[in-house]
């Protein structure tokens, strides 16, 4: 397992590679950044943005969303997959928001969490980006990084590797190792064909050395 200071320093070669790594969501409002946080479950933060600037400019505020219908909002996102799943957990959430929230985001996991919608990787990524709060959303990038690297154990899931992360960093480094160890995993050690032989972690990494061999 790797140790800490060897989490720490593959975290800051991963920072060094790719210094600008943060999201790719797009929005102008915490309330429309959580919408885009729902909509890129199982989709492309691509494919995301490009439907987002329609849906949001229609839908400004948690109240206006609130009151839609679902056949007013499945227009703006039917080129997404699950979008009609998406689409009552959109208005379920705005829902949640103007009733429970004063239409506010929450600021807390717990509460954020109480949102339809809202499971805890989606919590920690609003934290992160909305309220610079320290936390680390586990994403596919974030679990096969993790276990390549083995800074957690091959069967953890995502709630031990979101602790395991979080005990082996500083808390000032996690936001910031949730965007490096994404940008790592889509394009330094993508699910296939990782980039071994050019690996600043190799040394590190005890998977990419039988690879390499």
């Amino acid at each position: 397992m790797l140790s800490s200071k060897d989490t720490v320093k593959a975290i800051k070669i991963m920072s060094e590679k790719f210094p600008d790594a943060r999201t790719s969501l797009e929005a102008d409002t915490d309330f429309h950044f959580l919408l885009a946080v729902i909509l890129s479950a199982q989709t492309t933060d691509k494919a995301v943005n490009l439907l987002t600037p329609r849906l949001f400019a229609a839908y400004p505020t948690p109240e206006t969303l609130a009151a839609a219908k679902l056949e007013d909002v499945i227009p703006f996102i039917k080129s997404i997959g699950l979008y009609r799943n998406k689409g009552k957990y959109l208005i379920a959430c705005a829902t949640d928001i103007a009733a429970k929230f004063n239409g506010q985001v929450p600021r807390t996991r717990t509460e954020l969490m109480q949102l339809s919608g809202v499971g805890r990787k989606t919590a920690d990524v609003v934290l992160a980006e909305c309220f610079n709060i320290p936390a680390i959303a586990v994403d596919t990038h974030v679990t096969r990084v993790s276990k390549r690297l083995r800074i957690v154990p091959q069967k953890a899931d995502v709630l031990t590797i979101e602790k395991t992360l979080m005990k082996k960093l500083p808390e000032e480094l996690w936001i910031k190792a949730h965007h490096c160890m994404i940008f790592w995993g889509r394009y330094q050690c993508m699910a296939r064909s990782p980039l071994c032989q050019e690996c600043p972690l190799l040394a590190l990494c005890a998977e990419g050395q039988k690879r390499v061999m």
